[in-house]
């Protein structure tokens, strides 16, 4: 189950790759038309309004149907060889159920007439029935069901007579027979599974800034298992009515649209901790590490690309095997500053992650607050992290880069001493994972080479390490993950190339 799970979060990458465009657009959008939002005295006409204006809609495309994003492009990284088909089944499968669910469907199977359908929308079950359209848990099920489809019927061989649908073509077919069975269990199911979300989302909210302290703890802490991208579909999107992220880039402030939190309180804590409370920790790694040479080479880029992008994975996994307890206080330190910007009332948002990238092109947005405010927060975030690091490093002797028995040295050699670097760490990491022999797939998502092994017992953690990889993960015995950093799939390209 596990594994299937990792697997869906690395299949959620790819559509929500899609999403920097997006608030890149919208971004630039609000900044040139600041009276689309309707702010006092700004231009209604002239070219710049109208190019704004055209970019916030063309923003607003994607950040409007997300569901879609994810239905389509998590359906096809779900598919055994990405296949588009799958995608196609993806779109068969949320069209179906989006349908079917639809409130006027499911109140005229019910039996009602127009007055009994309206006043059955007032109540729980109708709201949550009214979520169905557009609604990205659904988008991501149907991804689910599109994929499932198409690993099991691609290969499918019908008699002569029903040849002409056989392997592909066979998918969408039996796509739509499951989406229907799955929309039958929804129609009982859906209004429970909604008012769990819902308990779970509401009650955290009604939390206020502890709550959303609550939120970023958790989201730091799930990310070994991949399973905070659900946790993130809560309070993320509108899934059960919170929706921070589609809020915010919408436009949106508290009060409007049915925005009953401060837009941008799920968000805005990340900042501080990713653009400058990484870059400290950083620091106080290499500080403290017995080979500064290594620690440099592990932490200086993930700080940065932490920093510019807020991409955290190089960072966290360089260290949070090596010394889970310190990576318990790092996600508690993400959960103390988000319930501090939250009081202090910093609010900005992002499309992708929060680092410097996304802050500046939402600081437009009508529920950007105080963002001038990132630079005494960047610097007590810096401190804190960089003082916390230090003494549990030193006072409990963790073995963060550069502390580690192995020669850490010896951790880029295979990379230096290539002409081409991703064709020698992906000659070291194959080496590492036990060869051609032991490997039955490679893939990739955001930082980590995916491995589908016979035996993970056989994959040598020192050696991916010697190899130029950040650090290891096992979550079974036949699959391994290899955390390299950003320039993944450049080694995975050469490792296929291996293999």
């Amino acid at each position: 189950m596990m594994k299937y799970l990792q697997k869906l979060g690395k299949a959620l990458m790819l559509p929500v790759a899609a999403l920097p465009v997006a608030g890149i657009l919208m971004g630039v959008g609000y900044m040139l038309a600041p009276a689309v939002m309707g702010v006092p005295g700004a231009e209604a006409s002239g070219a710049a309004y109208t190019a704004g204006f055209l970019l916030i809609k063309a923003g607003g495309a994607l950040i409007d149907n997300m569901a879609w994003l994810f239905a389509i492009g998590a359906a096809v990284g779900l598919a055994d060889d990405h296949d588009g088909t799958a995608g196609l089944a993806g779109l068969v499968a949320f069209l179906m159920i989006q349908q079917l669910l639809n409130p006027a469907v499911v109140g005229a199977v019910r039996g009602m007439d127009a007055d009994a359908q309206a006043a059955w929308l007032t109540t729980a079950e109708g709201i949550a029935f009214s979520k169905i359209a557009g609604n990205c848990f659904i988008g991501i099920l149907s991804a689910i069901i599109g994929g499932s489809m198409y690993n099991k019927f691609k290969g499918t061989r019908l008699p002569d007579w029903l040849a002409f649908f056989s392997g592909k073509r066979c998918v969408a077919i039996m796509t739509a027979v499951v989406s229907i069975v799955v929309s039958v269990i929804l129609l009982f199911v859906w209004p429970i599974i909604f008012d769990g979300l819902a308990a779970l989302g509401n009650g955290i909210a009604a939390m206020g800034g502890v709550g959303a302290g609550i939120y970023a703890f958790l989201n730091r802490l799930l990310i070994p298992t991949g399973l905070h991208h659900a946790l993130n579909n809560v309070f993320w999107f509108d899934t059960i009515g919170l929706g921070d992220l589609s809020h915010f880039w919408a436009g949106d402030v508290m009060g409007q649209n049915g925005a009953n939190w401060s837009v941008g309180m799920y968000m805005s804590g990340f900042f501080p901790c990713m653009m400058f409370g990484i870059p400290g920790a950083a620091l106080a790694i290499v500080q403290t590490a017995k080979n500064k040479k290594a620690a440099i080479g592990l932490v200086l880029s993930a700080a940065i690309c932490a920093f510019v992008c807020g991409v955290t994975e190089p960072f966290e996994f360089g260290f949070m095997f090596l010394c889970f307890p310190l990576y318990v206080v790092y996600a508690a330190l993400y959960g103390i500053f988000t319930i501090i910007v939250y009081y202090v009332n910093f609010r900005a948002g992002f499309c992708f992650s929060a680092g410097a990238t996304d802050l500046v092109f939402s600081a437009s947005l009508p529920a950007a607050q105080n963002t001038w405010l990132i630079i005494p927060l960047g610097i007590a975030a810096f401190i804190v992290f960089y003082l916390v690091f230090r003494f549990a490093i030193t006072k409990f002797d963790l073995k963060t880069p550069g502390r580690e028995d192995e020669d850490a040295d010896e951790a880029s050699a295979v990379a230096a001493s290539s002409d081409d670097k991703y064709v020698a760490i992906a000659k070291g990491v194959l080496a590492a994972v036990g060869g051609k022999d032991n490997v039955k797939n490679v893939d990739f998502c955001a930082t980590r080479l995916r491995f589908e092994v016979a035996d993970s017992a056989k994959v040598d953690e020192a050696a991916c390490k010697k190899a130029g990889a950040v650090g290891v993960m096992i979550p079974s015995k036949e699959s391994a993950q290899v955390i390299i950093g950003t320039q993944v799939q450049a080694v995975c390209d050469e490792l296929q190339k291996l293999i």
